[in-house]
């Protein structure tokens, strides 16, 4: 199958089926988002928010957030993971947010990445997600099940990814395609043991094909 007839399998099914994916991350407004997927680096979805409710309790707005300390933030957050750096780069995201955005959370990515804590990935979610801009953010789920499917090919880095996936995709899909591409990763295309045997897109997945369909063949 050619990557083109790979995209378009891939838009048709989740388009059909996951129509309305979105962040597992709780939250009610840009500044909630930011926190949440700041500290979800290298953590799950559902420890931040089992942590978030009593952290925006405490500092419900970028104001009030500017004018704490790490410490203080750090005894909130402290069942995340690297909670001291993250503690400091929320911190230091406040305070940024306060002095050059007037306490707003912007929506270019460039605009974003300027904050403590926040790369690229983040700025990308907060983009797509917020601002409903055309971004792609690469995590390490995106990253793996767009290769296995067979939408990117020799992307070695995240920026990589990122690019393929943004060339080819339908501009109006992009900033969804990351909820499917996440969604698939963390409940079918697990990282050590994928669930093909559950999967429902094995029929145009490029892994499915080579570790199944061609070791059968040749059996």
């Amino acid at each position: 199958m050619l990557k083109k007839e790979r995209y378009q399998e891939f838009v048709k099914y989740f388009s059909t089926h996951s129509p309305d994916a979105q962040t597992e991350l709780n939250y009610s407004n840009p500044y909630e988002l930011l926190v949440a997927v700041i500290l979800s680096a290298q953590c799950t979805d559902k420890r931040i928010n089992q942590v978030t409710p009593a952290l925006f309790n405490r500092f419900p707005d970028a104001p009030s957030l500017a004018v704490s300390t790490s410490d203080e933030v750090f005894s909130y957050i402290r069942s995340v993971s690297y909670p001291n750096n993250k503690a400091k780069h929320l911190v230091g995201m406040a305070k940024k947010l306060m002095e050059e955005f007037h306490g707003e959370v912007p929506e270019k990515v460039e605009d974003l990445i300027k904050l403590p804590g926040v790369g690229r990935k983040t700025a990308n979610v907060i983009s797509s997600v917020i601002y409903n801009k055309p971004a792609m953010a690469v995590d390490t789920h995106v990253f793996r099940v767009s290769n296995r499917l067979g939408l990117t090919s020799r992307a070695t880095t995240p920026l990589a990814v990122e690019k393929q996936l943004v060339k080819y995709l339908p501009e109006e899909t992009i900033a969804i395609a990351h909820h499917w591409l996440i969604l698939h990763g963390r409940y079918i295309c697990v990282a050590r043991r994928p669930k093909c045997e559950a999967c429902p897109i094995t029929y145009f997945c490029k892994y499915f094909e080579t570790h199944y369909v061609k070791m059968a063949t040749k059996a």
